[in-house]
């Protein structure tokens, strides 16, 4: 749903104009971002002071020297880390502050740089304003998103020492190193000798220090001059880290911030050695591959900015904040990735750049080439930096999401499709959408209620007029095994006599002003308070709102949406909270920003746990904003995006990068939620969209209705058939999910993800494989374009998925595939077994018991393996080990199945779910790419538990370009069973 936002006036107008640009947006279309409601880089104090502070630092160039150092005296070595104090001199006189820093190198191969402020650590500053804010830097946004992978690796050892520079050994059999060097202050970390990554390269650290405000009185006229013009004084500038026109206060928009502890920003350097493509830091609406941000043709001239927020219709191809922050960055060259993550909640800006590089005695032979250059910015907070030496993207991912968490493993029916609109406007609507749906056999499993569905946007209640009977509607829905997801945000109606209001202020559990009392602003209710979330009292309360007894009309079948929790604030200096604002613990907002969604959304998810007793449930939460391990917590989706065929175009890259930054469960409005999108556009972005891991069309107030079955033909039908392949790849959507669980893999793949040798794939990001099927996928996202040109990297066979036909293909080339309106480019490549199930249900909840088929791509060397794990899809028996998970092999004329984990699946004490299972068979498995020495045979012997059965084989040769294919049917050998299947 979009927010809104609002022209900043005197504040007796904001209540006033506020109301009407609701009212107003629910009256009107949507119409683009209003740019100018967000910053920019200049109009933001601190990235303007860091980077005129890097802008003076490189025309210095060598002549240029960081006024930071680290005395040897300072600095011990032991038990894994180095703990030391960095100087920084800050005035001609020598004088220095002490800036204390923890190097630890861990476990699993990740080495960690924290520097803190020893002032502000010790609360040794006065605060202005006569703040309650904290006097220490932000330190807790590890409580939030590190989950694990801090143990520290005590076999890390010095390798040389001296009074310039201390040398240690770490990593993977001692193979990884950092190089630290004194004065100035830097650290190269190097890989097999080799240098990848270094901090403080270009010497742009910047560590604003606490300093008293020291009021400059104006100078007095002399007599005569009252009146007269003021003349200006020829003065030197101020040096440009020394500008203080925003240390104190900075006003923007007409909201004025206080900033009580001064200027407190970090930034840093972190130079990427020998890599030309840089990946990550979601959520932006630009290529995967990111780009430059100092101008130049094709460049942008604003750094990426991180700073969640409720931006209104977003433009593309740009640098502009999103709703979502995850300060991830990996860099890939030929054969090696690494990466860094800048633990900051802060408002965040990350300006790149790129040179080339021909003489660098580090480069071993390599000859000449490019460093990307990075330049981290934050407003407040510790400088705080994780460092990834990989070598591979999956040991880059495996690490990270060690750090932050994995995926949670979904609900089973949350990987179907999902039907949305602002609004389903009364409990028959949502009926007779149903019913539709089902009249023309278009499945789905999830119908949504924006918020509408409320008393007068009061969360947790029904308009009584519209919604007459919620249970009986969801009743309605559970009989085919569908769900209802209905919104609930964090900003709580500031009315009397509304009990979550009433409750909410009674216990003190909602955002306070700076002044320390109720925060109240503007949202969709009117004047409106925000639950604190970081309170634990307060998720503890929230938590019992969601109980049936409490959210009355609510069943099992209902799961829930969060919305707005940047969180969208209508009247707030960027349509957010002010910076000065105060949470639980006295953080101010400024610490907590890029955080504070997720802490909503962990609030949420933690309720829906258990909703009433002996209940244990896996939740189902949407989120608009999120930020490092928000993974944890359930899906997201990229927001208010447009009926456009550049913004179908776009999602792809935005989805990717939420994959590849530990975020997979991802996807976008399909259709687009601005506007109306004609025929070809819907129905090619609901092709696109069966390959979204969170796969949900939604639609703007004002849009006309667009189910699937309001379409006409050929469309409607082209839309289910998409629909339908989604439906029988479930099994193998299930199974990527587990394994985005497991090691943090993305669930949908870019190419140099899963080809980091492959150079040319490196900056493809309009297709993509899913999971380990070997599906690869290149969605048609241009108007009237019926081909598409998929490039092929690697030189094993490809397969069309649909007729079977053996493709043309050359490694590092494209290929160019047919795709008329009612194709998908889909292809399989060889080597690969994937599970579906074909027979056609309305929801995946009717699919749970059905039998299973498999499909193998023969590779060039006749052979293939893949993957099927399942459980119930609803409780958390998998942790007890109720799950099947299997390991299928072709190898010569032999097909296998057996334990992935190499479990005795028969010592396992089977519960409800899994002696149901047995029931559930392998029906019958396609082979692609047959083998010609097939052609003759009519059988294939079966073993399966002591047993041995012969099942019909219908071999089908090649032809007019199509593969030989065989089908062994009525195989009957249980999916959790050990069996072989024998060609004759």
């Amino acid at each position: 749903m979009a927010g809104a936002g609002t022209s900043q006036l005197s504040q007796r107008w904001a209540a006033f104009l506020c109301l009407f640009t609701v009212l107003f947006s629910l009256l009107t279309p949507g119409v683009s971002v209003k740019q100018n409601d967000f910053k920019q880089c200049h109009q933001s104090g601190f990235c303007k002071r860091n980077r005129a502070y890097a802008d003076s630092a490189v025309a210095l160039g060598t002549s240029w020297q960081a006024p930071y150092k680290i005395p040897s005296e300072l600095a011990s070595f032991k038990d894994g880390q180095l703990h030391a104090t960095i100087l920084k001199t800050i005035d001609d006189q020598g004088n220095t502050v002490r800036l204390p820093i923890t190097v630890s190198f861990l476990k699993s191969g990740t080495a960690r740089v924290t520097v803190d402020e020893e002032k502000r650590q010790q609360k040794e500053i006065e605060i202005r304003n006569n703040s309650g804010a904290r006097k220490e830097r932000y330190n807790e946004a590890e409580k939030w998103t590190i989950v694990g992978g801090l143990d520290v690796d005590k076999e890390a050892k010095v390798a040389h020492e001296s009074k310039t520079g201390i040398k240690i050994q770490y990593g993977p059999n001692l193979s990884f190193e950092a190089d630290i060097t004194y004065e100035p202050y830097s650290i190269a970390f190097k890989r097999d000798g080799v240098a990848h990554i270094k901090l403080n390269d270009r010497g742009l650290m910047n560590m604003e220090h606490w300093r008293p405000k020291i009021e400059k009185p104006a100078p007095e006229k002399k007599e005569g001059e009252e009146g007269q013009e003021e003349k200006k004084e020829e003065t030197p500038e101020v040096a440009p880290s020394e500008d203080e026109s925003t240390w104190w206060e900075e006003t923007f928009g007409g909201n004025t911030d206080s900033k009580p502890r001064g200027p407190e920003s970090v930034a840093l350097d972190i130079t990427f050695l020998g890599y030309e493509h840089v990946y990550g830091i979601p959520e932006h609406a630009g290529p995967l591959s990111l780009k430059e941000t100092r101008g130049g043709e094709g460049n942008y001239a604003e750094p990426y900015r991180l700073y969640n927020a409720d931006v209104f219709e977003y433009v593309l191809d740009s640098p502009m904040t999103l709703y979502g922050a995850i300060p991830f960055m990996q860099a890939q060259r030929k054969d090696s990735t690494v990466g860094v993550f800048w633990l900051n909640a802060a408002e965040t800006w990350i300006d790149i750049t790129k040179a080339k590089e021909t003489k660098n005695p580090l480069a071993l032979g390599i000859g000449s080439k490019t460093n990307t250059h990075t330049h981290w910015m934050s407003e407040a907070g510790l400088l705080d930096v994780f460092v990834f030496l990989g070598p591979t993207p999956r040991d880059i991912t495996k690490s990270y999401t060690e750090l932050t968490g994995t995926t949670a493993m979904p609900q089973e029916f949350s990987l179907g499709y999902h039907q949305c609109r602002w609004n389903y406007v009364s409990d028959d609507d949502v009926k007779e959408v149903d019913r539709k749906m089902d009249r023309y056999h278009i499945p789905y499993d999830v119908i949504w209620l924006d918020i509408e569905y409320t008393d007068d946007k009061k969360y947790f209640t029904w308009d009584n007029d519209m919604f007459k009977d919620p249970i009986g509607m969801g009743k309605h829905l559970d009989v085919h095994g569908r769900k209802l997801v209905t919104i609930i945000d964090p900003h709580i109606k500031n009315v009397a006599g509304y009990h979550v209001s009433d409750e909410l202020k009674s216990k003190g559990l909602a955002v306070k002003n700076k002044d320390g009392n109720d925060f109240d602003g503007w949202c969709w209710p009117g004047s409106s308070h925000w639950i604190d979330t970081f309170n634990p009292a307060a998720i503890k309360w929230w938590s019992t709102l969601f109980d049936y007894d409490k959210f009355k009309g609510t069943m099992e079948n209902t799961f829930i949406w969060n919305d707005m929790n940047e969180p969208s604030v209508f009247n707030g200096p960027e349509v957010t909270m002010p910076k000065d604002n105060l949470h639980h613990g006295n953080w101010e907002h400024r610490d907590v920003h890029n955080v504070n969604g997720m802490t909503f959304h962990n609030a949420t998810y933690e309720a829906m746990l258990s909703r009433k007793k002996g209940e244990l449930r896996r939740p189902f939460v949407l989120t608009r904003s999120f930020f490092a391990g928000s993974q944890r917590l359930g899906a997201m989706w990229t927001g208010d995006n447009q009926a456009s065929w550049e913004h179908l175009g776009a999602a792809i890259p935005m989805i990717l990068a939420q994959g590849i930054s530990g975020f997979p469960f991802s996807g976008a409005d399909v259709g687009g939620f601005f506007g109306n999108p004609e025929l070809e556009l819907q129905s090619r972005w609901y092709q696109a969209g069966a390959f979204y891991p969170f796969f949900r069309g939604h639609a703007h107030i004002d849009a006309r209705r667009r189910e699937p079955f309001l379409l006409a033909e050929p469309y409607r039908s082209i839309i289910t058939s998409a629909l339908r392949l989604r439906y029988s790849l479930l099994p193998a959507w299930y199974t990527a999910f587990y394994h985005a669980n497991k090691d943090g893999s993305p669930i949908i793949r870019p190419l140099y993800w899963t080809h980091p040798s492959e150079e040319g794939g490196f900056d493809i990001d309009d297709q993509f494989f899913v999971g380990e099927t070997g599906l690869l996928v290149k969605p048609v996202v241009e108007k009237e374009k019926t081909t598409a040109d998929i490039y092929i990297p690697d030189d094993e066979i490809y397969y069309d998925y649909f007729s079977y036909k053996k493709l043309p293909t050359t490694k590092g080339k494209q290929l160019t595939v047919e795709a008329p309106i009612e194709a998908i480019p889909l292809l399989m490549r060889g080597g690969h077994i994937f599970p579906r199930r074909d027979t056609p249900r309305r929801s995946s909840q009717l699919m749970k018991f059905d039998d299973y088929t498999l499909v193998v791509a023969v590779s060039k060397n006749g052979q293939a393996e893949g993957e099927l794990y399942v459980d119930d899809g609803d409780s958390f028996e998998h942790e007890k080990g109720q799950y099947i998970h299997r390991k299928f092999k072709l190898e010569g004329s032999v097909l296998s199945s057996t334990d992935a984990e190499g479990r005795d699946v028969k010592s396992i004490k089977e519960g409800p779910w899994l002696q149901k299972m047995r029931g559930v068979s392998v029906d019958r498995i396609i082979v692609v790419g047959a083998p010609s020495s097939w052609a003759n045979k009519k059988e294939a012997v079966v073993e399966s538990e002591g047993k041995k059965t012969t099942v019909p084989l219908d071999y089908y040769k090649a032809e007019g370009g199509r593969a030989a294919f065989a089908i062994i049917r009525r195989i009957g050998a249980g999916i959790g069973a050990d069996w072989t299947a024998t060609i004759a």
